[in-house]
């Protein structure tokens, strides 16, 4: 029997793979970034601190995998994007929502993005979710989400929102069903040998 042996480095999938492995060469940089930049793309969020739920967590792994999307990108208009801190604004964003959260402590997460043109972003993001499931993607729903306005507080709080509460607008909603501690079981389960599955 012959194996076939095929490579195509122009084929979709690993134009991904490479955007993600150039991402994770760089080393790690403090929430927010300290300067701000310009450009759109991924970014990783990583946990380093003592929240019992995490001590599952792989040492390198990211606990959260974002994009940050080119402003107009549904509309069609995107050719600026590469003159706004859209990146930036974002990893900003989500370092005042930890900030905010009562049993998370800011200093303990780090960074890594990069600035890429817009056809790659979504497509790097996918492999790096597949890749490292981290837990604020794929387990504990809702870190990403933004205040859902006056007119939308009948819907539920995260399952973020219930570990880490501390955003003034989410404690305006109804309860999450999940605990805080069936939250933390379901982690375990997604995580049993302190490694990503």
């Amino acid at each position: 029997m012959t194996l076939e042996r095929r490579y195509n480095p122009l084929n979709v999938d690993e134009l991904g793979r490479n955007a993600a492995r150039a991402l994770i060469c760089y080393p790690l940089s403090k929430l927010p970034p300290p300067d701000a930049f310009q450009g759109c793309g991924v970014y990783t969020i990583h946990y380093h601190g003592t929240f019992p739920a995490y001590t599952c967590m792989g040492s390198d792994e990211p606990i959260y995998v974002g994009k940050a999307d080119p402003p107009g990108k549904r509309q069609g208009r995107i050719a600026t994007a590469h003159n706004k801190t859209t990146l930036y604004g974002r990893l900003t964003h989500h370092a005042r929502s930890i900030d905010s959260a009562g049993n998370l402590d800011l200093a303990d997460f780090t960074c890594r993005w990069l600035v890429l043109d817009p056809v790659w972003i979504s497509l790097t993001e996918q492999v790096l979710i597949a890749k490292y499931q981290p837990l604020w993607n794929v387990v504990v729903d809702g870190f990403g989400v933004n205040d859902p306005g006056k007119g939308r507080r009948n819907q539920k709080r995260s399952q973020w929102d219930t570990l880490h509460p501390g955003r003034p607008w989410a404690a305006e909603l109804a309860d999450n069903p999940s605990t805080p501690d069936t939250i933390t079981a379901t982690i375990r389960h997604h995580r049993p040998n302190g490694e990503s599955q």
